[in-house]
């Protein structure tokens, strides 16, 4: 194969990885190029989007993990770029204003240092010959060494490292070859640890994913590590990508689900994210996401709508005296609403919805949460 044509198979392979970037909004999805690679928009702290080019190195994976489709017992079309190749396809697209960042990340080639050696090799490229100063996000290799880590921290803007399942015993019955403590737990909490507030590389923002529904873990399992990683890891984003159906070995657990209840993981998914945006934006905690007795969401309610649901005693908000938190709490309004309000009461009283702009689904939902006066 030639470059152009690796690349079109390897961006194709690298689809299953959301850790760069993932929204609800048209302009947050990913999108397809000409020459098929994948361009992700990732959101700027300072405002706007900035489009990466989205590829592994190569998907020659010495790896076993049963959920995906590029383990080492399934017959692939296999291919690796070399670093020099990737950092001048991505100094092509950049002085094409094609792109303005990269994600790259890898199938195990050999080892794991192995393969990190080379993602660096990229990231090295770009940085010190093609003085290159962009945006860079780097996947840490599961098992990675300390020092290939720091090496990663020293050159990326960001990293990543997919958690997979929250806990050992749903982990091992995806993999045989990798040590959950020792490959996944240990260099998530060493990339925390590093990118911490005050220290050596806290510029760097950490992200992980969630694999979700091809163990047997609940939702209750991967809401608590979610929690983990905000509060004492400080990771920047936690992601959750469904299992789907045929891209794993038949016999774990995610397959079997989805022989009952279909659209269930991508159901899942949905909550989950509804769940990280009520942790990250809307000031829940761990006590006000309620689940069932089984430890899961309602794949029928929204997990806010849900928590509105068993606390009726906390409505009606009055809309002209509640501050930020207490109006993050009525189903249908957002943090863009609540400020809305907050700002629109400083001139004058709000008498209805309709001050606020509000139409359509949300405003019959918001109705029922909230008086004027």
């Amino acid at each position: 194969m030639d470059t152009i044509e690796k690349l079109k198979v390897l961006s194709e392979d690298s689809q299953y990885d959301l850790a760069c970037a993932c929204g609800t909004r048209n302009d947050d999805h990913r999108k397809r190029g000409q020459d098929g690679k994948w361009l992700y928009p990732v959101a700027l702290p300072q405002g706007g989007y900035s489009v990466l080019l989205k590829t592994l190195l190569s998907n020659a994976c010495s790896n076993d993990c049963k959920y995906c489709p590029l383990r080492s017992e399934t017959d692939v079309r296999r291919c690796t770029l070399r670093p020099e190749e990737v950092a001048a396809l991505f100094m092509d697209y950049v002085r094409r204003k094609k792109v303005s960042g990269l994600f790259l990340s890898s199938a195990v080639i050999m080892n794991a240092d192995h393969t990190m050696d080379k993602i660096n090799a990229v990231a090295r490229l770009l940085r010190y010959k093609h003085n290159f100063r962009g945006y860079i996000h780097l996947k840490i290799i599961p098992g990675a060494s300390d020092a290939a880590i720091e090496d990663s921290l020293s050159l990326a803007s960001a990293v990543s490292l997919n958690i997979e399942t929250p806990g050992k015993k749903h982990f091992d019955m995806l993999s045989k070859k990798k040590d959950y403590m020792n490959d996944i737990i240990r260099p998530i909490k060493l990339m925390g640890k590093l990118t911490d507030r005050g220290n050596r590389f806290s510029r760097v923002k950490c992200t992980t994913q969630f694999l979700v529904g091809a163990s047997d873990e609940t939702d209750s399992e991967i809401i608590n590590y979610t929690f983990g990683f905000y509060e004492r890891l400080h990771f920047k984003r936690v992601y959750f990508s469904a299992y789907q159906k045929g891209l794993g070995n038949p016999d774990i657990p995610g397959e079997k689900q989805l022989l009952s209840v279909p659209e269930k993981p991508f159901v899942r998914e949905h909550r989950l994210y509804q769940v990280d945006f009520l942790i990250r934006k809307y000031g829940f905690n761990k006590g006000d996401i309620l689940l069932d007795k089984n430890g899961n969401l309602s794949l029928d309610k929204d997990p806010k709508q849900v928590w509105a649901d068993n606390h009726p005693d906390f409505f009606p908000v009055n809309i002209n005296k509640a501050d930020r938190e207490v109006l993050l709490r009525v189903p249908g309004l957002g943090p863009d609403t609540a400020d809305k309000i907050l700002e629109m009461r400083r001139e004058s009283k709000i008498t209805c919805l309709d001050d606020v702009s509000v139409k359509g689904k949300r405003l019959k939902n918001i109705k029922g949460y909230v008086m004027f006066g």
